[in-house]
């Protein structure tokens, strides 16, 4: 609509007498009018402005009324102009013609003023209706740009804080002499809450870890960073599970007391909604003796150099969801050739297209079906394994798991 008036009107007719009687009543309701006495004058016109109102008769030569509207519809505006055809037809086949050609009202010659400009109000509400959707639309696609942008800023950001949580674990394998670690890391996302690693008690002595927090995205990956900092073998002094001995020699807590540790913290320091499920586990190098503990995390296992499989563990409370809880320790002896597997539930879980989960048995049967291969080539095999498993999609979990190869 024109500011400070009613609107921009059209007036076709190849009556100049009928133009002029339409002008002057249009004129006196406020309307800016422009006369035009044929179709393809009319055109030209409407090329050049977007009238928001069209009156134009039927019966003209040349171009008719109808033709016309048309092609009026088939202008590049992005405002919509109000059509009302002026005709002494009657017939209901000449009007659906008319209304299949765009036209939105229709009025009767001789035109009587006081409908004219009843239809004119009604033309005028649609097309307030209109104009308001169309800025409606407007801020929907600024707003949608912004989002965007914002989007590809965040998505860059991701990807870099992919890169650095990667490198949260330096080393995805290690051999300690008498045995070697082999870790496997694989966000479902730009980033994740898995983390696995490992680290150096003393000479003769190794710590095994996986860990998954709850949720997923950027909260749950600032959290794996933070228990990355406090199980880290290149900060000792920083380190959760390591104490200095009574000796003054490196020493650590047994397994279930790092799993009561990490639940103070959590309640009593770190004090948000998160929790996570944690298999941790010391392994001596020269005896074989293992001791873990699992806190809600699937069962550790360990492949037999025989070809066995076995379950360890009964559960137990995740870390950080309820205070003063118990943690059990597990302990089993590894014989040269054995191998402990401490994987997150994003493995065991990971569901085919129609929704069945691996399972315990599933992984084992990887396992039993890969064991002849080293450490970082099972690892590998798993992820193809768990790739078909899965139907080829991303996986809906993170997957992560630490693989220890006992030598003896």
């Amino acid at each position: 609509m024109a500011a400070g008036g009613r609107g921009q009107v059209l007036v076709v007719d190849d009556s100049r007498a009928q133009r002029r009687i339409l002008t002057m009543s249009l004129q006196r309701w406020g309307y800016m009018v422009t006369e035009a006495g044929s179709g393809e004058e009319a055109l030209r016109l409407a090329r050049e402005t977007p009238f928001d109102i069209v009156l134009s008769d039927w019966v003209m030569p040349g171009m008719s009324g109808l033709e016309f509207c048309k092609a009026f519809r088939a202008l590049p505006h992005e405002s919509y102009g109000y059509f009302i055809m002026l005709t002494s037809k009657s017939e209901k086949g000449e009007v659906a013609d008319g209304l299949d050609g765009g036209a939105d009202d229709f009025l009767t010659k001789p035109v009587s003023a006081d409908e004219l400009h009843a239809r004119l109000r009604a033309g005028q509400r649609i097309l307030g209706m209109q104009a308001e959707l169309v800025e409606k639309n407007r801020l929907i696609r600024a707003t949608l740009d912004e989002l965007q942008k914002l989007y590809d800023s965040l998505d860059r950001d991701l990807i870099e804080a992919r890169r650095l949580q990667q490198t949260l674990v330096r080393d995805r394998h290690r051999d300690f002499g008498r045995g070697a670690a082999s870790i496997l890391m694989k966000p479902s996302g730009h980033v994740g809450g898995d983390l696995a690693g490992f680290f150096e008690i003393s000479a003769r002595r190794v710590a095994l870890y996986s860990v998954d927090v709850s949720g997923h995205g950027v909260a749950s990956a600032l959290m794996t960073a933070r228990l990355a900092g406090v199980l880290s073998g290149a900060s000792p002094d920083q380190n959760i599970a390591l104490t200095g001995g009574l000796d003054g020699r490196r020493d650590a807590w047994p397994p279930e007391m790092v799993a009561a540790r990490f639940n103070r913290m959590m309640l009593e320091e770190i004090q948000v909604d998160q929790y996570f499920t944690m298999a941790y586990a010391e392994v001596d190098l020269a005896s074989g003796r293992l001791q873990l503990v699992q806190a809600g995390h699937p069962y550790p296992l360990i492949l037999r150099a025989g070809g066995g499989i076995e379950l360890l563990g009964a559960g137990g409370p995740p870390i950080g969801l309820l205070p003063n809880v118990t943690f059990q320790r597990v302990e089993a002896q590894l014989a040269p050739g054995d191998r402990l597997f401490l994987v997150s539930d994003g493995v065991t879980e990971c569901p085919t297209p129609e929704g069945e989960e691996l399972g315990d048995e599933g992984l084992m049967r990887i396992l039993r079906d890969n064991g002849q291969l080293d450490g970082p080539a099972l690892l590998e095999a798993l992820v193809w394994n768990l790739n078909a498993h899965a139907g080829g999609g991303d996986f809906p979990d993170d997957v992560s798991g630490v693989l220890f190869d006992y030598r003896g």
